[in-house]
């Protein structure tokens, strides 16, 4: 009884969850799996998660990177070009852990999805963001 209100609870959050919300909550996801795995192997065990944990958060970014390159796109170009790199630089560090994992190589991967998720969380003053647009 109580997972199926859960699972209901769950399904009505998401569908009324807004477009920043989900890429927060979904990098968060990401974040979550990844720090699981980084514990594991700083405990010097292998993780049997660590692949599934790092295709599930290249796939986050695979999905960022198409939205991006969509020309519809209305962030700013200067923006979408800092976030390419950045991307790029995130399939550079998955496939040194997938190649060669250890810990300490997980933690800025960690770390970009938690601050980038909490940056989606934020939402601005309105006193401040009529400043902004004046």
């Amino acid at each position: 009884m109580y997972q199926a209100a859960l699972k209901a609870y769950d399904t009505v959050n998401k569908s009324t969850m807004s477009g920043r919300d989900v890429e927060a909550e979904v990098l968060t996801k990401a974040a979550l799996k990844l720090k699981a795995c980084q514990d594991s192997l700083a405990r010097n065990s292998h993780d049997a998660n660590l692949d599934a944990a790092l295709k599930y958060n290249q796939r986050v970014w695979c999905i960022f990177q198409a939205e991006l390159e969509n020309p519809e796109n209305p962030l700013p170009n200067a923006l979408k070009i800092d976030l390419l790199r950045l991307i790029a630089f995130i399939d550079k560090r998955t496939l040194e852990v997938l190649a060669y994992p250890a810990a300490e190589k997980m933690t800025i991967l960690i770390n970009i999805n938690s601050n980038i998720a909490a940056g989606l969380r934020t939402r601005p003053n309105p006193v401040e963001a009529g400043k902004a647009a004046a």
